[in-house]
């Protein structure tokens, strides 16, 4: 039988290790191509390159697999390589991370891994982001792999549910022995209080830099958060349609309104 085709990315970089454990489970299940970013793009969102050219690199970083790095963000990598590496080969899955951080909650606004994972969605491809609650360049992404595995392999073979392309997967840092299962849930509402501290450059002149504190206004038990505090992983079935359906009906009165003038 042919092997599913999956296209591995992430916003770590091409030389992040949380890409290359991605890549170590996925090559167990499928066809491998890797398209990642030529260096660390965290926290760009849906960022697209339009104010300049974007260079893709064939590298040889992994053993035996066609590999790409691309100068662009984690959504340029997923673009050039649906119209410019694969062009007639449509990807059966596309994977991101293995993210070095957490994307819960509202990170995932910004989260360039599940933007990746959201522009493969939009083009109707079964997309997972996966992150792991680790920061550290050295994190160990060994306990995770099983249920990585055990995820990639269940869409492949069943797909996902009508109206959903996304799976946002986010892990707690704990042993594979520690790790009590994996919980479907919801994305719990929460918000950065964000800081800026004032400095001053040797030039006398000042800059600013962004600090933050994670709040968490949502109490609900079935939550992303409430899952992986009780240490299990959490999956988040996502989409990029913003819309809030339940204002529209509320909200007809403004095509009713009455123009005001303005005062000239």
């Amino acid at each position: 039988m042919k092997k599913p085709l999956i296209l591995v990315t992430n916003d770590d970089g091409i030389a992040a290790p949380g890409l290359r454990a991605l890549v170590d489970v996925a090559k167990q299940l499928g066809d491998v191509v890797v398209i990642a970013p030529d260096s660390p793009q965290s926290a760009m969102g849906h960022a697209i390159t339009i104010s300049g050219p974007i260079r893709l690199n064939k590298v040889n970083v992994f053993e035996g697999l066609e590999a790409y790095e691309c100068s662009g963000t984690p959504v340029d990598s997923v673009k050039l390589g649906k119209y410019v590496v694969l062009k007639n080969r449509r990807p059966d899955l596309c994977v991101s991370g293995i993210n070095h951080g957490s994307n819960a909650s509202i990170n995932i606004i910004y989260s360039g891994t599940v933007s990746a994972a959201m522009e493969a969605s939009i083009e109707g491809i079964n997309s997972i982001a996966f992150s792991l609650l680790d920061f550290s360049w050295e994190a160990d992404f060994e306990s995770g792999k099983v249920f990585i595995k055990q995820i990639m392999q269940t869409v492949l073979e069943n797909g996902l549910p009508e109206g959903c392309k996304l799976l946002n997967v986010n892990i707690p840092k704990l042993k594979e022995h520690e790790i009590k299962g994996i919980k479907v849930c919801r994305q719990a509402e929460a918000f950065w209080a964000e800081e800026f501290m004032e400095a001053t450059d040797p030039r006398g002149v000042p800059y600013y830099w962004m600090t933050g504190e994670f709040v968490l206004r949502d109490e609900g038990e079935d939550t992303d958060i409430k899952a992986l505090e009780a240490g299990y992983i959490s999956v988040v079935p996502s989409k990029h349609n913003l819309t809030v359906n339940t204002a529209i009906e509320p909200l007809k009165i403004l095509e009713q309104a009455t123009p005001i003038l303005i005062d000239k």
